[in-house]
């Protein structure tokens, strides 16, 4: 069983729940892959109507190019009151992922993905709302940009923003059990998929899904709600509004024409942010 910790903010005066022990590769039933319309209508039932504060759901998503030129394969969603993530079979799925309507309310992940009242908490949102937007005309909206929480809380210089595996082995709080467990996990996953190891990013396209990418795509995601948490209890209400602006920011301008993903001008900070 799970406990969690609480962190308060100041500025907010919100408890902020975090789990504490990895319960997405622990729990049997969590990153079950979603691939019917009847199950991502349920799905859809569960994530509608979660508790905004604060965020319910952290998202992250595995592809072969991730990006307007390549493909999505999967979309990995953990929510945090359950202590449960899925994975949503994007490339099985397709369009129906974001167009089924639940049983309940009507609504598809789509209407979910594009609320502005329903937050959704990513970590660099830029190639993910890239191929959303390209393959599937999702705008998305609500979404909270971890890599820019990290960056808005930091005490020294604002000029590069930080990966996510740097962040979850500085700011996720892991016990020494639990970063062995990351460590091999991310490892034997990315033996798998990284070209420079021998693997195939069409590894996240093979069904069966290998159990070893399904703990790789619950893994990261299950950590975002700790690193939320961690940068959301620093951040003053300044800095908060300057996180909202750029996170939709990012997603804007991963939409224009010219966009383009990878290259070092993606490891430059906002402009401006060196210097506040």
């Amino acid at each position: 069983m799970s406990t969690s910790t609480s962190v308060q903010n100041p500025n907010i005066g919100a408890n902020l729940p975090i789990p504490t022990e990895n319960t997405g590769t622990h729990n049997p039933d969590s990153g079950g892959l979603i691939d019917t319309a009847t199950a991502m209508s349920a799905l859809v039932d569960i994530l509608d109507g979660q508790p905004i504060t604060p965020p319910s759901l952290y998202i992250d998503l595995e592809g072969v190019n991730l990006s307007r030129h390549g493909t999505i394969s999967i979309l990995q969603i953990y929510v945090l009151p359950l202590r449960r993530a899925y994975l949503i079979d994007i490339h099985i799925l397709g369009e129906k992922a974001f167009s089924t309507l639940s049983s309940t309310m009507g609504r598809t992940f789509k209407d979910i993905l594009e609320s502005e009242t329903i937050p959704k908490v990513f970590f660099d949102v830029r190639n993910d709302s890239d191929a959303l937007f390209s393959h599937f005309q999702i705008r998305l909206a609500g979404v909270q940009d971890l890599q820019l929480m990290e960056l808005a809380t930091r005490t020294f210089s604002r000029r590069v923003v930080c990966g996510l595996a740097r962040c979850i082995e500085h700011d996720a709080s892991l016990s020494a059990s639990e970063r062995s467990s990351w460590m091999a996990t991310k490892e034997r996953g990315t033996r798998l998929f990284a070209p420079e190891r021998g693997g195939s990013y069409q590894v996240f396209n093979e069904r069966p899904l290998n159990e070893e990418i399904r703990r790789y795509c619950v893994q990261d995601v299950h950590l975002l709600p700790r690193l939320w948490a961690h940068y959301y209890g620093k951040l003053t209400k300044a800095w908060e509004r300057r996180v909202c602006e750029a996170s939709r920011d990012r997603v804007a301008l991963s939409q224009t024409p010219g966009f383009n993903g990878k290259g070092r001008h993606m490891a430059l900070a906002p402009a401006g942010w060196s210097w506040l």
